[in-house]
């Protein structure tokens, strides 16, 4: 729950400065709370936004003859309003075509060697590579997921011929069928390599110069953890791995602190508002992931928890176009010179600033009191860009941006709720990050939602969640036969290797943990379909056709539950096969927050405040800290932490529990 500004020219520092902040309030040094440690948990952007700025490796890519335009031919589609729009520019390919080398050789779709490896020319493309300065390799050859053999030799070549030269080959990295995704991965994950490694190495070191002794762990975007090594090898895994962690975190309030089986988790942050929907206390999955906008930026080509993100959190600005409609988001004050309240040059002014306007933000406690707010700055700036285009006052301005900040949400949650056919109404929603409670009421009420959980560590649930995650791997193997002809030894074969894997994997970086558990699912669509979805196994072999008549029913069931219908009578084919292997590392979940000099306050106090619909009423404040267990607070009122504010509207009701959590009744 300790924050330091971001250092981009030496990432390493932040972190040092938020363990350093730690430190100080917990008096408390530095040394003897690392060497204390057994585990840091680390979540980077570093490769999300290296590949955002340009600023990965020099990559190079191989690939069969024929095939030298995968990355430039792409997926085709089109989304939201830019759906006719002939004027955006075709999207670069990830790798250059001037630095795409074609190799002639050719697997066949059954795994048979159609034509056999040209050794010589591919020597002769590594040294062209090597005069290009390649700082990386990506290799994606046609169906070297059922036959790898190519692949491997081409590694083989690669350490002789360009030593040193990090590659990638992508039957290890993403084993699945669709060339372009396969190859976008392979590519993507190589071109990290250099930078991400650079990366880890002098976080390790600068930790272990620091007393720290433990294990250093790096979350992933499949709601897990691997050891800091593995990722540096694998760089792929880290990229939209922040925004996986709060479902995790979500997914344990909401079972801790409700009945209900179905949790939408909304992280409010300064720029984005991510949001995921948890069913049945399942975490979703999508392999449906991109860098920058869809079909315009890169996918990953790799399975990810799927999470939507839109540009409203509290640092999003609110502006009005030529035609007098007020906007909030996408664009971003940032941390600089970030919202006009906080006195750093911004002119324009943000959802935080309207917080300020409206009384629900004390300007002298902000961050415990750790930075003054300029209220003449923010009402300047909400009268001069919002109240006089739209010739309405400052509270109503302030009024009409925030509720226009909830329909944006409310829009996001609908279409993971109910443009899924899940009825937000019996949803619990879970808040988290700073601006979670500016409105998490006003939007549970337009959902309907009759619950409301905030975690004592709602400003960190992304921090949260990877201490509740689990080390986690997956492993992918290709075997394509239909339900109709199945084919049962050669299925048995196949999750047999994949759970020789997994056990590998207990063995091996899960051999100190307290748990384990395998998951074996398979990828399936009914004939002629175009895309498959992924549906549970019962058990890790077939030893009857019941076994298969079980996975038959289940992948109707599926089917139904995510387009609303089924068809009982159609042939199913299976195409792809997965485990996926947790060890839980601790004991327990993440605990409470202590009372310490960071989190000590006032217990009670009012404080003018405009409400819409309302106007300006007497608001208890109340501080979050000094509220007891079962004590329950009805608004108009403010709970204030160092963290959040959670502005509790008129009518609505907040209890604190006895885990120190906030339940909200709206």
């Amino acid at each position: 729950m300790y924050k330091a500004s971001t250092t981009p020219e030496n990432p390493v520092r932040g972190v040092r400065a938020a363990i350093d902040a730690a430190s100080a309030d917990l008096e408390i040094e530095t040394r003897t709370l690392l060497g204390r440690a057994d585990l840091l948990v680390h979540g980077t952007t570093i490769a999300t936004n290296a590949i955002l700025t340009r600023n990965t490796a020099r990559t190079a890519f191989l690939t069969t003859r024929g095939h030298r335009d995968i990355l430039v031919i792409r997926e085709g589609g089109r989304i939201g309003l830019s759906t006719f729009d002939y004027a955006i520019p075709y999207p670069e390919p990830y790798v250059p075509r001037a630095l795409t080398f074609e190799v002639p050789e050719r697997i066949g779709m059954d795994g048979t060697v159609v034509a056999p490896l040209d050794e010589d020319a591919v020597i002769e493309s590594l040294l062209e590579i090597e005069r290009h300065s390649v700082e990386a390799v990506g290799v994606c050859l046609l169906w070297s997921i059922v036959n790898p053999v190519h692949e491997k030799r081409i590694g083989e070549l690669l350490e002789t011929h360009l030593p040193g030269v990090p590659y990638s080959l992508s039957h290890e990295i993403n084993p699945s069928l669709r060339e372009y995704r396969r190859a976008s991965s392979t590519c993507i994950d190589v071109s990290l390599k250099p930078l991400l490694s650079r990366y880890l190495n002098d976080l390790r070191d600068e930790l272990r110069e620091s007393g720290f002794r433990g294990r250093l762990l790096v979350i992933t975007s499949q709601s897990g953890v691997l050891d800091a090594s593995d990722v540096a090898q694998a760089p792929i895994h880290s990229i939209k791995s922040g925004p996986a962690m709060a479902p995790v975190a979500g997914r344990h309030y909401a079972s801790v602190e409700s009945r209900s089986q179905t949790a939408i988790v909304a992280d409010a942050g300064g720029t984005t508002y991510d949001v995921s929907l948890i069913r049945k206390g399942q975490i979703p999955w999508t392999r449906e992931t991109w860098i920058g906008r869809p079909y315009l930026g890169h996918m990953t080509g790799f399975p990810s928890v799927d999470v939507t993100s839109v540009g409203a959190g509290g640092g999003s600005i609110a502006w009005v176009d030529t035609g007098g409609l007020l906007h909030v988001g996408p664009d971003s004050a940032g941390s600089v010179p970030g919202p006009a309240c906080y006195g750093r040059g911004g002119t324009r002014p943000t959802v935080t600033d309207a917080a300020v306007t409206l009384g629900y933000i004390d300007p002298a406690r902000f961050l415990n009191g750790t930075m003054d707010l300029d209220v003449a700055g923010a009402r300047s700036a909400m009268g001069e860009h919002v109240g006089g285009p739209l010739a309405i006052g400052l509270d109503q301005a302030a009024v009409a941006v925030i509720d226009l900040l909830t329909e944006n949400m409310v829009t996001a949650i609908e279409e993971i709720t109910i443009h899924q056919g899940i009825d937000p109404r019996y949803a619990v929603l879970v808040g988290g990050g700073g601006a979670a409670g500016l409105n998490i009421i006003a939007t549970a009420r337009r959902l309907g939602c009759k619950e409301i959980v905030i975690p004592d560590v709602a400003a960190g649930l992304s921090a949260a969640g990877a201490l509740i995650s689990d080390l986690t791997s997956e492993y992918a193997e290709l075997l394509f036969t239909t339900t109709t002809g199945f084919d049962r030894d050669r299925a048995n074969r196949t999750l047999g290797n994949l759970e020789r894997r997994c056990q590998c994997f207990i063995d091996g970086p899960g051999a100190r943990s307290f748990d384990q558990s395998i998951e074996f699912f398979v990828e399936g669509r009914y004939l002629h379909q175009i895309w498959e979805i992924d549906v549970p196994l019962r058990q890790g072999r077939f030893d009857s056709q019941q076994d298969v008549d079980a996975l038959t029913e289940d992948f109707h069931r599926v089917h139904e539950q995510i387009f609303a219908f089924s068809d009982p009578d159609s042939e199913i084919e299976l195409v792809s096969w997965h485990a996926r292997v947790r060890c839980q590392l601790r004991e327990s979940a993440v605990g409470s927050m202590e009372r310490t000099r960071h989190n000590a306050g006032f217990d009670h106090g009012t404080r003018e405040c405009h409400f819409g619909g309302f106007g300006m009423l007497e608001t208890d404040i109340v501080w979050f800290e000094a509220m007891q267990p079962d004590e329950a607070v009805t608004g108009p009122a403010i709970v204030e932490s160092p963290f959040t504010t959670v502005v509790v509207d008129p009518g609505a009701e907040i209890r604190r529990t006895l885990q120190g959590n906030l339940v909200i009744i709206p």
